[in-house]
């Protein structure tokens, strides 16, 4: 259950921060409430799944998904570019994340 919590946290990790970006400095309401409730509601998890998880590694996992998604998401609505570099890099992170689960 841990790791469920920690990888839904992980997207809405993502979530806020797509969110803080199309804000606008919090002078966009929709998007500013969007932020607020999803930065809460990741931490509640990120705090829940460290209860039975080594923090260092949920917190590695949890930005791992976070920044994934957060890209895939600027790649998908077009406001940037997926280039090899990037998706080599983005792999990277995601090889990561899955290794420090199979050393748990």
């Amino acid at each position: 259950m841990s790791w469920f919590l920690l990888i839904l946290s992980g997207v809405l990790e993502a979530v806020w921060a797509t969110a803080l970006g199309r804000s606008e400095g919090f002078t966009r309401p929709v998007p500013s409430v969007v932020f607020a409730v999803a930065l809460v509601a990741s931490m509640i998890g990120l705090a829940l799944a460290v209860r039975d998880l080594p923090v260092g590694t949920a917190y590695a996992v949890w930005v791992g998904v976070g920044a994934v998604l957060t890209v895939l998401v600027a790649v998908v609505t077009g406001a940037e570019a997926l280039t090899l570099a990037k998706t080599a890099c983005l792999l990277l992170i995601v090889a990561g994340a899955v290794g420090l689960k199979a050393l748990h």
